[in-house]
This record gives structure tokens, C-alpha cells and sequence, in this order.
């Protein structure tokens, strides 16, 4: 009969392990960790130790970042958590109905973009009259040439 090891019950986990675990790199979760969106703790030995629960956590940062949610925005979310329970199923609806909105208004836009691109790749200036893409009504003219926005309606 195989021997369990012990220390697969532990309820803390070192960098290398999460990283292990979560597939990222360990310089990602000491990124995460100075972004306040995961915690840690130094053992007696100055070693790096997470809960279990930050596996869990890692998957949201992960999926959330592929969605494009910024890291702002997913510090947020995970702040609203209650700190060493891992988020459940439940959790996730919340967090992701509270960006729903958001990524449908990208994906509005990048829509939006991808049907007017054919109009306007190869003219260099992105301020012409005759731009819809990026320069409806040629408003910017007044701020000089080039481009003046990067995403309409995003605020950039």
C-alpha cells in the first residue's frame, strides 16, 4: 500500500508549491502579492507560506485576467471576500455578474472596431474627416495631427 505524505494536508503551501499548483511562475505570485490581490505569512524558518484557499484565489486573478478585468478592479473584487475561506461557486457568480457588464461593452466595442477597420488601415493619420473609426465628425482636428484616442467610449 502507497504511504500518504503528510504534508499534502498542510494547510499552508509554499510559493514554490502554489506556483506548482496554480501553473505561475513564483515571481507572478510575489507580483500578485505586492498588488494586494493574494496574502502570505513568513514561517519561523523566513519562509513564504499561503493558505490553501489562495489556489482558489490564483484561478480568479487567472480567469479574470483573461478576460481582461483589470487587476484594480479584480483587487476589488477579492478584497469583498472573507479572508481564509476559500471562494465557492457562488463567489464566482457574484464576481463575475459584477464585470458582465463591463466586458460586454468591450466586446460592443471591439465589434464595433473590427466591422469599421477596412476603412481606415493604410491612412496613417487617424484624424481625417472622413475617419469613422477613430475620428467621428473630425472633433479632434482642433488638438493637432495623429491620434487623439485609443479605445471611443473607453476613456483612454
Amino acid at each position: 500500500m502507497a504511504r500518504i505524505d503528510p504534508k499534502h494536508f498542510t494547510k499552508e503551501l509554499s510559493v514554490g508549491e502554489v506556483a506548482a499548483r496554480s501553473g505561475v511562475a513564483v515571481s507572478t505570485l510575489h507580483f500578485y502579492e505586492a498588488q494586494g490581490l493574494i496574502t502570505g505569512w513568513r514561517n519561523a524558518g523566513n519562509h513564504r507560506r499561503y493558505a490553501r484557499d489562495v489556489l482558489r484565489r490564483v484561478a480568479i486573478i487567472k480567469v479574470a485576467q483573461r478576460a481582461g478585468v483589470p487587476l484594480a478592479t479584480i483587487r476589488e473584487a477579492l478584497q469583498s471576500l472573507p479572508e481564509g475561506r476559500t471562494p465557492s461557486a457562488a463567489d464566482w457568480a457574484t464576481l463575475s455578474a459584477a464585470w458582465r457588464d463591463e466586458l460586454n461593452g468591450r466586446i460592443q466595442r471591439l465589434t464595433r472596431l473590427r466591422d469599421q477597420m477596412d476603412s481606415c488601415i493604410g491612412c496613417g493619420c487617424l484624424s481625417l474627416e472622413s475617419c469613422p473609426l477613430r475620428n467621428p465628425w473630425d472633433e479632434l482636428s482642433e488638438q493637432g495631427p495623429g491620434p487623439r484616442l485609443l479605445d471611443p467610449g473607453s476613456g483612454d
